[in-house]
Order: C-alpha cells, then structure tokens, then sequence
C-alpha cells in the first residue's frame, strides 16, 4: 500500500511539473484518438455539446441501438453506454452489440473506445453468464486471495465481450437488515472486511484491463430498500459515516480504482438532497476528504430516488452542479433530455466551463488509457 502511494504521489508531482499548474487542471489531456499522446487541454477544443456529451451514460433495450443512440454517438454527445441482460442474451449478440457501437465514427479528440459499462458484481447481480462465480459475500468470506482471482477472472470474461468497466465492486458496509446483506451483494458486515477482500476484487479486475466501480458512496449498507423502488434516508452521524461506510473507499482510493459511483440515497448529517446531487458529498467528502482524482458517475437517475427529487432537467443540473462526472441514464430519451440541459447550462455559464472540461479530461483521460490497455 505504501509502494502505491508513493506512486501516487510522484504521479501528482509529475502531472504538475507537466502543467506548471496544479493537480487535477487538465495535465493529461485527452487521446486523438489514432494512438498519438494525449495534448494538454485538449477539452478546452470541444463543442458545447461534446463537452455535455462527455457527463452522459446511457441504456436502451435491445441488440440494436437505437437511431436516436447511434446519432448521439457520431455527434461525441454521449461518453458511453451501459448495458443491461436484455443487450446481451448471448455472448455472439453482446460482442457484435459493442463492436458495432464502438465502430460508429466519432469526432476528432473523442475517437478513443467509448465506456461500455456493465454490473457484473456476481450473485445475483450479473448481466453475463461465468466469472465471478460466486457473490460478494462468498468472496468476502473466502479472502483476499480469492477475491482478486474472481477480479481478474471477471475481466477476462467481460474483456471478451469488449465491455471496459464493470460496475462493481460494492463497498457497501452490509449491516444486519439492510437490502445490501439480504441480497449478498456486500463483501461483509465490517469496514475492514470490505476493505480487505473487494478492493483485491477491483485490483485483480483492473489488472485486466476492465476499470472497477466501487459503489454506493458514501456508504448504502445501513438502506433498507433499493433507491430504484424507495426514497432512501440513511440517518446515521457524520462521524459513523466517515469512521465506517467510506472507509472501504478509502482503501480503493489509495489502491488507484479508477470510478466512484454516488448513491441517490439522502444522508441528513451531510445534505437534505440526494448523495449524486450533493455537493458536500461529491466533492467535499469524495474529492476532497478522501482525496479521489478518478471519475465519479451517478447511481441510475430514472430510479424512484432521483426522480423524486424533480425533472429531468432539475436532477441533470443538480448531479453536474455537485461534481459529478458522468450522469447515468437507463433510458436514451431521458439522456437526451438531460444533454440538452447540460448545453443550455453551458452556454448560459449557469456552470463553468472550467467545471465541465475537468470533468470531461478525467472521462477521457479513462477511455484513453482503457484503449490502451487493450491494445497492450
């Protein structure tokens, strides 16, 4: 753990030595997507709606895309897409979905592969058959050792496909009672067991070449419902959450997990909105206290939490203004919505455009480096 933090820290010194401007400005740029370096400040280059496009994930139904979908593709106005059990019946119908999404011509500076994103946790929570081949609890009862197996045993499995991050691994703490031990999704009922056996899980994933997803920060073990079916309020202090529930994250942080997803649940002790719609949280506590440079993406935002919070438009706005990076939707029509927002906002400067071409660096950054790794 030292050793990688060491390695982190002269990344920072490096970044800035680049730059000559602090760590996190746009010291890496993005690809040019014909396997050249990355330039510097290559976001600033983009189009209002490439920019928007860049904090955009999306879902469809089906083998096919949409046209609407593949539109949003040529024009760079989305980052990438997740996909479900009902995009990939078969491995043959998987392989083509993506190779055919992958191939759609893009604009210059956006070329690298787009994120193809899946949960492929194990247990119950699996869009693909094989590895993992057993839940987040069995992992976490079996160890370390075993759980970095499952990890790199699940990015030959979804390498395969040409899916590049998987939505997972929980590092929910699973309190007695609560959805996430009830349905085995959590590695255990302690931080340091979650610590010591999921984050081994994304290492072995990321060893792979597939980026982990470490989910639901800050913390949902203690809900008792899924914020897809029920507003969820997690009352635990301050102190507790910090102490307990992002300590897992702590622990992916220094290990370099590439993304952090934000619950939609609502936390009192930080913020009467929603985790993803929270400032204090998305960049307070995630960016700020635990010190996260990758990319952050929102929990579903067609779930019964999000959209109690308002329209598509006030939640686009909220999760982009709290810091997150990408937007995730599971329905193109909502995503387009939401993009269309984003634009607007741009234009006007209701948002920086500092804030969105940081955003848009880290998404790009990440699909440059998962572009390389599978050509390594």
């Amino acid at each position: 753990m030292r050793d990688k933090q060491r390695t982190r820290s002269r990344r920072r010194a490096a970044l800035a030595a680049l730059a000559g401007i602090a760590v996190g400005a746009f010291a890496f740029g993005v690809a040019l997507g014909d396997g050249t370096p990355p330039r510097p400040s290559a976001a600033s280059r983009l189009s209002a709606g490439e920019l928007a496009g860049q904090r955009i994930v999306l879902g469809f139904e089906g083998t096919k895309a949409p046209r609407a979908v593949r539109r949003m593709i040529r024009a760079g106005q989305i980052a990438g897409v997740v996909l479900f059990a009902g995009n990939l019946p078969s491995r043959a119908a998987g392989r083509r979905l993506i190779r055919e999404l992958q191939a759609i011509p893009r604009p210059s500076g956006l070329r690298d592969p787009l994120l193809m994103m899946t949960d492929q946790e194990g247990g119950l929570v699996k869009r693909i058959d094989g590895a993992p081949s057993a839940s987040a609890g069995t992992m976490g009862a079996r160890g370390a050792a075993y759980s970095r197996r499952q990890g790199r045993r699940t990015a030959v499995n979804l390498g395969n496909l040409g899916v590049n991050v998987d939505l997972a691994p929980v590092l929910d703490v699973a309190r007695p009672g609560g959805t996430i031990a009830a349905t085995e999704r959590g590695f255990g009922s302690t931080a340091s067991r979650v610590a010591a056996t999921a984050v081994p899980f994304a290492e072995g994933l990321q060893s792979g070449g597939v980026a982990a997803t470490g989910k639901h920060f800050p913390g949902f073990g203690a809900a008792r419902l899924n914020t897809d079916d029920a507003v969820q309020r997690i009352g635990l202090p301050k102190r507790t959450l910090r102490a307990v529930d992002e300590a897992p994250y702590r622990r992916f942080v220094a290990a370099d997990g590439e993304l952090v997803m934000l619950s939609t649940a609502i936390y009192p002790a930080f913020s009467p909105r929603p985790a993803a719609f929270s400032r204090e949280i998305a960049t307070g506590e995630l960016r700020g206290r635990l010190g996260f440079e990758g990319v952050s993406i929102t929990d579903a935002l067609n779930a019964v939490a999000a959209r109690a919070y308002g329209s598509t438009a006030e939640v686009a706005l909220a999760a982009a203004r709290a810091g997150n990076d990408l937007l995730l939707y599971a329905d193109p029509a909502e995503a387009a919505k939401a993009h269309r927002t984003l634009v607007r906002a741009l234009r006007k400067g209701s948002i920086s455009r500092s804030s969105f071409e940081q955003a848009t660096t880290r998404v790009l950054r990440l699909r440059h480096r998962l572009g390389r790794s599978r050509q390594g």
